[in-house]
């Protein structure tokens, strides 16, 4: 399939052959599903926790007697039935993170592009070169192309794009070879330079 490229002020400056079998193949909704679930899944910090009677501090000692007191049998002030007590059963530190098979990660990746092609809100850039981080200059790009919510993806590191980019809102910078399915449903756009779809294209297909 031809996809025009563009130039900073949305000028078309050429084609782009771009492959079918990952920009307009079968959508796999349900490995989107478990793609997005097992990235937010594995971005958990999984830090909640809670203080058992085993970890709490103080005596061990038992309260009172055995018998004859009258009263029912304890042995232990931490345990959860007591006010102060420590929590049964509750949460403790661990990782949420589980992984999934290369081939359905990648063929997601293909269900997701397809997604935002059939919603013809894939732009790809002749070139993307800032000759200093400015932010003016980002949102400039960005009103130019009549995009406001934008997954920005460059081939390589670009350290004025990036640094440019780093304070507008609605705006991610990420690497060809670092896409993702959450990101590319999370942003309404996703804008390419020329090299780093080319690059996409080549490590989806192999």
């Amino acid at each position: 399939m031809k996809q025009t490229v563009l130039d900073k002020n949305k000028k078309k400056v050429g084609e782009l052959e771009l492959s079918d079998a990952v920009f307009a193949c079968e959508v796999n909704v349900g490995l989107v599903y478990d793609h997005v679930k097992q990235l937010r899944a594995s971005a958990r910090a999984g830090s909640a926790s809670t203080i058992n009677p085993a970890n709490m501090r103080g005596t061990g000692a038992k309260m009172y007697r055995q018998k004859g007191t009258g009263r029912a049998r304890h042995g232990s002030a931490k345990k959860n039935i007591f006010v102060g007590g420590g929590v049964v059963h509750g949460p403790t530190p661990r990782s949420y993170a589980y992984k999934m098979p290369t081939k359905a990660k990648r063929a997601s990746l293909k269900s997701a592009l397809t997604i935002k092609t059939q919603e013809e809100k894939v732009l790809v850039l002749d070139a993307l070169n800032f000759k200093a981080p400015k932010t003016k200059e980002m949102i400039s790009l960005l009103n130019a192309l009549g995009v406001k919510s934008a997954l920005l993806v460059l081939d390589a590191p670009q350290r004025e794009v990036e640094l440019s980019a780093r304070n507008v809102p609605h705006l991610k910078v990420v690497y060809s070879n670092g896409l993702n399915s959450y990101d590319l449903l999370r942003y309404e756009h996703v804008v390419f330079t020329k090299a780093a779809v080319e690059k996409a294209q080549e490590v989806l297909q192999s």
